[in-house]
């Protein structure tokens, strides 16, 4: 027998009472971005305005229903826009739960933006697009809003679901700019950033988890609910 295993058979054993073991439940928060609108497709600046889901985009709000709804949710929060609310209705009748909204999780206001293709924009208020671009966070779109602004708003939303849920599941749905300063802020990104570090096409869903060492990413920008036709349609 060698020298380790003579040691080891010293050593006093304790016993352990698995009994007396807490299992330590989090609090985790799923983003969704809703469904292809034709101003997603196009690729066209969309915030205050109001588009309905494509019909790609319902299927997009479906299959999401059909892969979660087996999952425990706390609560389903949403921005008041029709395209979000859209995404999460066939989760809620699935699972009888209803849609609680906040105008906190509505996507950034575009100012003078809104409805145009970036090339429009980029050509006609050159500068201001120029200075945006650089860092979103202190030069807003156009007579638009500031990211700083947004992620103010949105994260009184986060804290008070987490005033409210100290463990579950909770789902977000909301829009792509909305999401990405979320994450930024729940991750110690500068939110002047998000444009370029995070991507959230339509339909895809991220998750963080508060734990005893602060929120962690699970999941980014997930699509493996979408087939492949939905995952591979034009468009951001």
């Amino acid at each position: 027998m060698g020298f380790w295993q003579t040691f080891a058979r010293t050593l006093p054993k304790i016993a352990v009472d698995n009994s007396k073991r807490k299992t330590t439940l989090s609090l985790t928060l799923y983003f969704l971005r809703h469904g292809q609108t034709a101003s997603s497709r196009e690729n066209a600046f969309c915030g205050s305005i109001d588009p309905e889901l494509t019909q790609d985009g319902l299927e997009m709000a479906q299959a999401f229903a059909n892969a979660y709804r087996s999952t425990p949710w706390a609560a389903i929060f949403s921005s008041p826009m029709r395209r979000t609310m859209a995404t999460a209705r066939p989760l809620c009748m699935s699972i009888g739960m209803e849609l609680e909204l906040r105008d906190g999780l509505k996507e950034i206001n575009y100012g003078k933006w809104e409805g145009q293709s970036v090339k429009t924009v980029s050509y006609e208020y050159h500068d201001d697009y120029i200075r945006w671009s650089a860092d979103p966070a202190w030069y807003p779109p156009t007579g638009g809003e500031l990211a700083v602004a947004i992620a103010s708003r949105a994260m009184q939303v986060i804290e008070e679901i987490k005033q409210r849920y100290s463990a579950g599941n909770v789902l977000i749905v909301s829009h792509k700019a909305t999401i990405r300063i979320m994450l930024c802020s729940l991750l110690g990104i500068d939110v002047g950033r998000f444009r370029y570090r995070l991507g959230c096409p339509v339909g895809s869903v991220s998750s963080v988890e508060f734990g005893s060492h602060g929120p962690l990413l699970h999941a980014l920008s997930d699509r493996s609910h979408l087939n492949e036709r939905l995952r591979n349609l034009p468009g951001t």
